[in-house]
């Protein structure tokens, strides 16, 4: 029988201050699988947008459209213009981009226009930041958007290139394309649309980012926004209370941020039965370190763990995939009850899906979205927000909703429906692996990961923490703090 709480009697696992920023409300809140419908949803939201909206993320591409299989929400369909065309059909709107400014060094080479940005935001009311308050080397990794404070968006999706795709994911599709028209493969990505208080929290944390990276201080909207909510999108969850949690790097004069971290390793440490997670890496030695410690335990929870078969890009897959082959052996090692598995997902032809999406399920209890992945970098040196709920003890219907949410992603990856996966894991005395290796079959499918030997120089390479470091370096955060002296003399 699956077991019906994380922690001990009837005290929670969130923490306010401590595994997570704050705790708020939301009416309604909704996982959205890849991004042909979260795209949509946010031109959507951004119809409805009368005060203010906020974009708040690693990258963006103005290039991109809404819906490349064919326009039906009203206005451009490309980013760039659509921001544009609001601006000047909302007189009371303004805009604010802000975007990792060491992203646009990366953008060169991947058709991005990030200077181009800076010839379309002429109209006053279109503001686009470039964000360098960062140790030397970290990113912001935060893929947050709010609009008038009653509708956030926030989870792993990028609005860039590259990452348009349905939750088909078919081997070729030509709608899948870069704005430069070449094609790119099967992307699985997630995000989540909240509202209410939890969408005034992340306006709040969209604005404290904007004030850090520009020193600017921005109103918040006015109290009286109307609610809005996207069409097509139907909640996941109603009346719930959300998490918040974060990771922000420190310098000489603030401490770090470690909300994910602490978060994660509590929701491992906690879990009884079994923990689903889906992640870009799994490198974080510390996360590592903590599932092994549960897997020598003879009623430890199965862990089940969805990563692509390959990090993108040559000098990120040498790192990362070396990484990871490095924690799966940590963890082989402690798997003596084999309650361990990675798995990747294929489309129906056989080509590999990429997995971008940072999600946790954890004892049909805990559900946590956002943008942190299992390695260092998410833990402590770029910034990150995920949003968690967690189900009281009490409350069926809340986990029997969280339940449903792994079922449905396990359904995607194997081909089936998620009445299917729920069957099987009850056929199964709730046991995932059994359940999806019932399932596993030809065409769309997981496959179990196995990881290639490493030699001596990519064993190197992944302990140096070059590319993936757990926290910047002391000396790196006094040179922070020196450009920020200097940078204020200058706004």
């Amino acid at each position: 029988m699956m077991k019906p709480s994380l922690s001990q009697g009837n005290t929670p696992l969130l923490s306010a201050g401590s595994n997570c920023w704050r705790v708020a409300h939301a009416d309604r809140a909704a996982l959205i699988v890849d991004a042909a419908d979260y795209f949509r949803a946010v031109k959507d939201a951004f119809l409805k947008a009368r005060h203010s909206i906020y974009l708040i993320g690693w990258d963006f591409d103005t290039r991109i459209s809404f819906e490349p299989e064919g326009a039906e929400l009203e206005g451009p369909n490309q980013l760039g213009p659509c921001l544009r065309w609001l601006v000047k059909h909302r007189p009371d709107l303004n805009v604010y981009i802000l975007k990792w400014d060491l992203g646009t060094l990366f953008a060169l080479g991947r058709g991005t226009t990030p200077f181009a940005l800076l010839g379309w935001t002429t109209n006053r009311r279109l503001h686009f930041k470039l964000d360098r308050m960062h140790p030397p080397g970290a990113a912001h990794h935060q893929k947050i958007v709010v609009v008038d404070d009653v509708l956030a968006f926030c989870g792993g999706i990028d609005m860039t290139a590259d990452r348009w795709d349905t939750r088909e994911h078919l081997d070729e599709d030509p709608r899948r394309v870069r704005p430069s028209g070449r094609s790119y493969g099967p992307w699985h990505d997630a995000t989540a649309a909240v509202d209410d208080g939890a969408a005034r929290a992340l306006g709040d944390l969209a604005r404290e980012r904007w004030r850090r990276a520009t020193g600017e201080e921005l109103e918040p909207p006015p109290p009286s926004q109307a609610a809005i909510w996207p069409a097509r999108i139907e909640p996941t969850f109603r009346n719930v209370t959300l998490g918040i949690a974060r990771t922000m790097p420190g310098d000489d004069d603030t401490d770090d941020v470690r909300e994910v971290e602490r978060l994660t390793l509590d929701a491992v440490r906690a879990a009884r039965h079994t923990i689903y997670c889906e992640s870009q890496y799994f490198a974080s030695r510390a996360v590592a370190e903590a599932i092994a410690s549960r897997l020598v335990e003879k009623d430890g929870p199965e862990i089940v763990i969805i990563n692509p078969l390959s990090a993108d890009g040559f000098l990120e897959a040498e790192v990362m995939d070396s990484s990871r082959a490095q924690m799966f052996d940590i963890v082989r090692q402690a798997d003596m009850y084999e309650r361990f598995r990675i798995f990747t997902p294929v489309a129906e032809g056989g080509r590999p899906i990429y997995v971008h999406a940072k999600i946790l399920v954890v004892d049909d209890v805990l559900f946590r979205i956002g943008s942190s992945n299992l390695n260092n970098r998410s833990m402590g040196f770029d910034t990150e927000c995920d949003l968690v709920i967690e189900a009281a003890p009490e409350d069926a219907d809340l986990r029997r909703r969280i339940a449903d949410v792994a079922d449905d992603l396990l359904a995607e990856h194997l081909g089936c429906e998620p009445q299917v996966v729920r069957k099987a894991r009850l056929d199964r005395n709730g046991s995932l692996i059994a359940a999806i290796d019932a399932l596993r079959g030809s065409g769309r499918t997981l496959q179990p990961f196995e990881p290639a030997p490493i030699n001596a120089a990519e064993e190197k390479l992944a302990e140096s923490d070059a590319l993936d470091p757990e926290r910047p370096p002391r000396l790196l955060r006094s040179l922070l703090s020196s450009l920020r002296s200097h940078a204020s003399n200058f706004r």
